[in-house]
């Protein structure tokens, strides 16, 4: 139990640290001066249409969690929804190991809506799945109409991953969307029986999860200049692979990977530009929302508190009587 304690934390650690090194290799001659121009250089629009992407994605988020209590035909509050969505995704983006800090968040907020923690662990599962799927279809669709993508990270990216590789993921969530509409039976795991998903919810993460992903990477795209920027689809491909980068590194906000990926994917531009770029995107998707996550932490906690105090001497009399 020591050990799994202290693992992530160390991974991400040590991931930070490799990626900090790599970064300056690849920085060193980049001053305050030149990132500085390069963010004066971000047009009002411009800082406005990336705003307006922020609101997109988290909005999107939102539907995240909809999806998967329409697949557990639980119904809340859409308000609730989007508040404990917000929350979650702003909190799990910047802390790092965001299926386990985001599960927190979700336990403390749907139990108090009646979910059991099985519930909860489905609409987790059911989450992190509408991500996936959102990220391989989006991937699939940039290699199909852009595959020269891979060769701008022949390091990372196997170099057999071509349009054709993006037609068999196409295949294969074809193949997911099908089995929806064919019922099949619940895989019973001891007492917990789990439903395969009907089309009412395959659908919409079809939907929901390109969205969300098109909003957090027309952040960087429009806070990006026109000069040597290769067009919305490869800067939407350079970022699903940094974000995945930075997802499966485990470290606080992909704290140094996705600047580091980011570079690779954009060996033409600017560095100073594309810098700036991403930390207008920590700012509209990360530190701002961080801040007022923990704003609604304070505030509900504070509330069930006192619920929970208020509560206590009706009990008592309960028992009593």
């Amino acid at each position: 139990m020591a050990l799994k304690k202290y693992l992530w934390p160390a991974i991400g650690a040590l991931t930070i640290a490799v990626s900090a090194w790599l970064l300056y290799k690849e920085l060193r001659g980049l001053s305050l001066d030149d990132l500085g121009q390069s963010l004066e250089a971000i047009t009002p629009g411009n800082w406005v249409l990336a705003g307006l992407s922020t609101l997109v994605a988290y909005a999107a988020l939102a539907g995240y969690d909809r999806i998967a209590l329409m697949h557990l035909g639980k119904k809340v509050d859409w308000w609730f929804i989007s508040i404990c969505s917000f929350t979650t995704y702003a909190l799990s983006h910047n802390v790092g190991a965001s299926v386990v800090s985001g599960a927190v968040v979700r336990y403390r907020a749907y139990s108090s809506k009646g979910l059991t923690p099985a519930e909860i662990g489905v609409l987790i599962a059911v989450c992190s799945f509408t991500f996936l799927l959102g990220t391989l279809l989006l991937a699939a669709l940039v290699l199909i109409i852009e595959p020269e993508l891979v060769e701008r990270f022949a390091d990372v990216v196997p170099m057999e991953a071509t349009a054709g590789t993006g037609f068999f993921l196409l295949f294969l969530i074809a193949l997911y969307v099908g089995a929806s509409f064919l019922k099949l039976r619940p895989l019973k795991l001891g007492k917990i029986n789990i439903f395969y998903p009907s089309p009412r919810v395959v659908l919409p993460q079809l939907i929901i999860a390109p969205i969300e992903l098109i909003g957090a990477a027309g952040i960087i795209y429009f806070a990006l200049p026109e000069a040597g920027n290769p067009g919305f689809l490869m800067i939407l491909g350079i970022f699903l692979v940094s974000f995945s980068a930075a997802l499966i590194s485990h470290a606080p906000g992909g704290l140094g990977i996705l600047e580091l990926v980011f570079l690779m994917g954009l060996p033409d531009m600017n560095q100073a530009d594309v810098i700036a770029a991403l930390l207008v995107f920590r700012l509209f998707y990360l530190l701002i929302p961080f801040v007022m996550a923990l704003v609604v932490i304070v505030v509900f906690e504070r509330s069930r508190f006192r619920s929970e105090t208020l509560a206590e001497p009706e009990q008592q009399k309960l028992e009593n009587s």
